[in-house]
């Protein structure tokens, strides 16, 4: 296939076709998945996007949109046959409205730099995924992402007021605006979290949260999980809501303090609680003393409070660097996501050392305590055929186990291609064909993203010889 029509809509340099240029397109965060697509588009413009689409649809190519590549659920996976549409040069604040506490930017604006262009305003954008200096906004559009303070601020869906986006046809649309509460259907609501499925998100209209008067953030060691997951409960059970609960079991606490990413946890910790609360003087002291108390009673060893700006970072360093840390122990790093209710954390714990255990895998845990979003973190290396088979399997058991104690398949990573075919474990036929048929209404020749989130659909996904993924073996 010619792709010079593609060079001449974006320009020749912003397409690229060998085979080197295309490797780091191969997969997202989640390697188990590859496969390389027969040519990456850089597109400059909302204008360039639509373009792209529309020679995708005229020359019945498929086409994956993909911000930074650090999506963990084979979201950004290309197709084999298609192109990849990367939208990193999108990446302009494009207004501030400081009294609207809005903001309008392109989707390839890093989380993180929003919140630090903001920060002379006193207002800053509030989902953090542990990315977020490094994810973008339109990625997290698209998988509708969380993070540590996702318990009191909510997930992205909390935050995006309007879209401009790009429909699988390559028409541009304006879904929503600066406004909240806008009369008519909750377009926006059922774009966010689409997972790059529904189309293309160009341009965002997002909520800005005013910075908070006073944040004290804490740290409970113990020596002990279960007491760990029984003290996020009591805090919930006796009407305090943090900004952020987040707990690390011993195998990542020792992988942290190990590395660059030191923050000072205790080693000898089975668990590590940091429990942030912010808001007005008053409400975060009384909160702050009656924390202190449900970790004293809890059984906590050690409590410290972060008594500077500097502590508090060096603590939250540790917790959103986990991630990167445990590169240390493996090549790959499979960063499961699920969710179960608050009080199944101590069972649902032992079933995943349990699991881990039986199937000689290597694991850590890392997680949103408060809203019962488990990350097991398997370190495994992709080379060893038979080591990838039992990650899998794991992986397959955990989830199941989750969902047979009352939770969900994903918190806040996704269904992509990793969970695709465990959709049905957790919906009816009825669900799934209701999904389907609104996939089509927004997508309906199948182009846009193709082959994830829904099963049954034929998959266009090259894997490693001898790998098995989801049951099959390649």
């Amino acid at each position: 296939m010619s792709f010079a029509a593609l060079e001449r809509l974006v320009g020749r340099d912003q397409v690229l076709t060998g085979a080197a240029a295309l490797l780091p397109f191969e997969s997202d965060g989640l390697t188990h998945f590859r496969a390389r697509p027969r040519a990456v588009v850089l597109p400059g413009t909302t204008e360039q996007v639509a373009a792209v689409v529309r020679w995708c649809v005229e020359t019945g190519t498929p086409f994956v949109p993909r911000g930074a590549g650090t999506g963990l659920s084979g979201g950004a996976l290309p197709c084999a046959t298609g192109v990849v549409i990367e939208l990193a040069r999108l990446n302009r604040i494009l207004e501030v409205r400081a009294r609207d506490r809005v903001a309008r930017v392109q989707c390839g604006v890093v989380n993180a730099e929003l919140s630090a262009a903001l920060r002379p305003l006193g207002l800053h954008y509030a989902p953090d995924p542990s990315s977020q200096t490094a994810c973008t906004l339109g990625g997290n559009v698209a998988e509708n992402s969380g993070g540590p303070h996702t318990m009191k601020y909510g997930t992205t869906t909390d935050h995006i007021l309007g879209l401009k986006v790009v429909l699988p046809d390559g028409e541009i649309s304006e879904l929503g605006g600066p406004l909240a509460g806008r009369p008519g259907l909750d377009l926006v609501g059922h774009f966010v979290g689409s997972e790059g499925t529904f189309g293309i998100a160009t341009e965002l209209w997002v909520r800005l949260t005013p910075n908070p008067a006073v944040v004290r953030t804490f740290l409970f060691a113990f020596a002990d999980l279960d007491a760990a997951c029984r003290m996020v409960s009591r805090i919930v059970a006796d009407g305090i809501l943090p900004a952020a609960l987040e707990m690390l079991d011993r195998q990542t606490i020792q992988v942290v303090e190990a590395s660059v990413l030191r923050a000072g946890y205790p080693t000898d910790a089975e668990a590590v609680l940091l429990v942030e609360l912010d808001g007005s003087a008053p409400q975060v002291d009384d909160d702050a003393r009656r924390v202190r108390a449900i970790g004293a009673d809890a059984g906590a060893f050690e409590t410290r409070e972060a008594t500077s700006a500097e502590e508090r970072l060096k603590l939250w360093k540790g917790r959103k660097g986990a991630f990167g840390a445990l590169g240390r122990l493996s090549p790959d790093l499979y960063v499961q996501d699920a969710v179960v209710p608050r009080s199944k954390l101590p069972e649902i714990l032992r079933q995943v050392r349990q699991i881990a255990t039986e199937e000689r895998i290597r694991l850590s845990n890392v997680f949103h305590a408060g809203d019962g979003n488990l990350h097991p973190n398997i370190s495994y290396d992709g080379r060893d055929h038979d080591e990838v088979a039992r990650v899998v399997r794991a992986g397959d058991r955990i989830l199941k186990a989750c969902l047979a104690v009352g939770g969900s398949l994903s918190g806040e990573h996704g269904i992509g291609m990793e969970k695709r075919d465990s959709m049905a474990l957790l919906f009816a036929p009825a669900d799934l064909d209701v999904f389907a048929r609104v996939r089509h209404a927004w997508n309906p020749l199948g182009l846009c993203n193709p082959d994830k989130v829904l099963p049954g659909t034929k998959v266009c996904v090259e894997f490693r010889p001898g790998v098995t993924i989801e049951g099959v073996t390649h």
